[in-house]
């Protein structure tokens, strides 16, 4: 990390004022730090750059291989860095005012069919203690859109079994209550209420999808159950945790919900975020009118 205190005072102030996640909080440090090791080569610190040093380091970045995605992210945390040390008197100009961001293209995520995600669902070995939980976050995940975040780190405290809502904190440290549906209540009363305690073996914790240590499962850990699941169900298809969270918003917009209903589900802050998902609907119509339209 780069030597001026500075630096760690914006990371305090990203945390504190601006509400950012903790996984976007590392991406910048993450980004400045890397930054900052390119600048020590250059003879050069974040307080002593110009547009032009800037402008060097991303053109080595793209050679190297950078997607505009990273790219646009590094734009963005070393905008919010000098905005923030222009505020604080530590620079006297700002250098990213010359710099834009990289155009990027329109995201589609991985389209699941209802029938893909049947699959997954199944896939879990229910005899067992540990595929009884999977199966639990499998069906919250796709009933509630929950980020994966915010399922792993699911804590008892925030599930209300007897209205069947989850509350839980996104980006922005904003609360929302999600509704779970029945099937997905179903499987989580009865995996708290008969398996948990399998898997905790007398250990105590208060998240509600333990492991055998009795801590929460990771984000990385349930990657692997999620690859796991979707080789068994025979799915060819790249698959993550969150390509579970964009089948969840495509099939209510499939299925008639308002845009601004699954925009409150989502957590989303901007309504252009969510309006990709209409995107794939319509993709998604458009191709079952094609294969099953006489004229398609």
């Amino acid at each position: 990390m780069p030597d001026e205190p500075i630096v760690e005072l914006f990371f305090n102030a990203l945390w504190l004022e601006d509400g950012l996640s903790d996984n976007t909080i590392s991406a910048y440090r993450t980004d400045l730090r890397l930054f900052a090791c390119w600048l020590k080569t250059q003879g050069k610190t974040v307080l002593s750059i110009t547009d032009i040093d800037i402008q060097s380091y991303l053109a080595q970045k793209l050679r190297k291989g950078a997607s505009a995605r990273s790219s646009a992210r590094l734009v963005s945390s070393l905008k919010r860095f000098y905005v923030y040390a222009m505020r604080e008197g530590a620079v006297s100009f700002d250098p990213m005012t010359l710099i834009d961001s990289p155009k990027l293209g329109r995201y589609l995520p991985t389209i699941l069919s209802e029938q893909d995600v049947e699959a997954i669902l199944l896939a879990p070995d229910l005899s067992q203690a540990l595929g009884y939980r999977d199966r639990a976050m499998l069906e919250l995940l796709y009933a509630s859109g929950l980020r994966v975040s915010e399922l792993v780190g699911l804590t008892l405290e925030q599930v209300n079994f007897r209205q069947g809502l989850v509350r839980v904190t996104g980006k922005g440290n904003k609360d929302r209550l999600v509704p779970m549906g029945e099937e997905a209540l179903g499987w989580l009363t009865e995996f708290v209420a008969q398996r948990r305690m399998e898997i905790l073996n007398q250990q105590q914790t208060d998240y509600v999808f333990p492991t055998r240590r009795g801590g929460g499962m990771t984000r990385q850990a349930f990657w692997y159950v999620i690859k796991r699941y979707v080789k068994l169900a025979g799915i060819k298809k790249e698959v993550s945790p969150h390509t579970l969270r964009h089948a969840f918003a495509t099939h209510l917009l499939n299925n008639g919900a308002d845009l601004r209903v699954v925009q409150l589900l989502l957590g989303h802050s901007d309504l252009s975020t969510t309006q990709i998902y209409t995107h794939v609907a319509q993709q998604r119509l458009k191709s079952i009118h094609e294969e099953f339209h006489p004229r398609g």
